[in-house]
């Protein structure tokens, strides 16, 4: 049975193109009223897509601004009024090689991906609360999970994401507040000449927006990473080995041993995915107490 969003409205953050774009149609599509938002410098492209969907039968409205403006995104959140789902998609990159990177550079891809995307749900926060619904997805990316080179900035800022959807999804799970992260592959303009014709067309943004409604939908999981591209869905998880116990050892040779025993205590076939950052201490203490 199709997903179905409707009744239902929807902010996603740089919908002007791209990935953007593509969760705005489809989520439209679903039945909900779309926000497109995007920074004000590129508000035609938002209301290109505005006017797309409402060409194919949908409700949209276009917003322009940066998620860096706190007062900017807290006036949309209040022209829209009720804000059920929440797409956190507003991006840029600054790809240099650590070396070669300013920390000014480092800032603003942090300060536009970790940061807008908090100021953007901390807008809708206490409406949701209040309502007990909400369904808000974070933008992570492979970058952050296992690493690109010369995306130290944008790895570090993904990654945070992760961070900060783990804990919001555990707080707002009394509320029905549901919170989860997307890594989406899909072409860019740095592939377009590194992939052959038959690539770039698997990667098109729209192979993607399929997971990021199973992420908004009423049934959607909740502290979830779907990784998403060229038409294939997988999930990421991160988990915690095991391990071993060092109990009883001098400082030095504990160090030592660790070295020593690095395979056995990353051996995946005994890891599990903790419900919260506490079970970490629990098999530690576990560890020590049972030794």
């Amino acid at each position: 049975m199709a997903v179905s969003l409707s009744g239902r409205t929807a902010i996603v953050t740089g919908a002007g193109g791209g990935l953007g774009r593509t969760h705005a149609l489809l989520l439209a599509r679903a039945g909900a009223k779309v926000v497109v938002n995007d920074i004000p410098q590129n508000i035609a492209n938002a209301e290109s897509v505005m006017e797309e969907i409402r060409s194919a039968g949908g409700q949209a409205s276009a917003f322009g601004a940066s998620v860096t403006n706190e007062e900017a995104v807290a006036e949309m959140v209040a022209k829209t009024g009720v804000v059920d789902i929440l797409v956190n998609n507003a991006g840029i990159l600054r790809d240099k090689s650590f070396a070669k990177m300013t920390l000014d550079e480092f800032r603003l891809v942090m300060d536009v991906h970790l940061i807008g995307s908090v100021i953007c749900t901390k807008a809708v926060w206490d409406g949701m609360r209040e309502r007990n619904y909400g369904r808000i997805v974070m933008t992570t990316s492979s970058s952050g999970l296992y690493g690109n080179f010369g995306q130290t900035n944008y790895g570090a800022a993904k990654m945070a994401l992760v961070g900060f959807m783990q804990t919001l999804a555990i707080e707002g799970a009394k509320n029905n507040i549901r919170v989860n992260a997307l890594a989406p592959t899909a072409r860019t303009a740095m592939t377009e000449n590194l992939l052959p014709p038959q690539a770039l067309e698997l990667l098109g943004p729209e192979y993607v927006s399929p997971a990021l409604l199973a992420l908004v939908a009423e049934e959607a999981p909740t502290r979830t990473i779907l990784a998403a591209g060229a038409q294939g869905v997988e999930q990421a998880h991160i988990t915690l080995t095991k391990g071993i116990s060092i109990k009883g050892l001098d400082d030095l040779e504990a160090a030592s041993v660790i070295l020593q025993r690095l395979d056995e205590i990353g051996e995946l076939s005994t890891a599990t995915v903790p419900a919260s950052g506490m079970e970490q201490g629990q098999v530690e203490l576990g560890k020590a107490l049972g030794a």
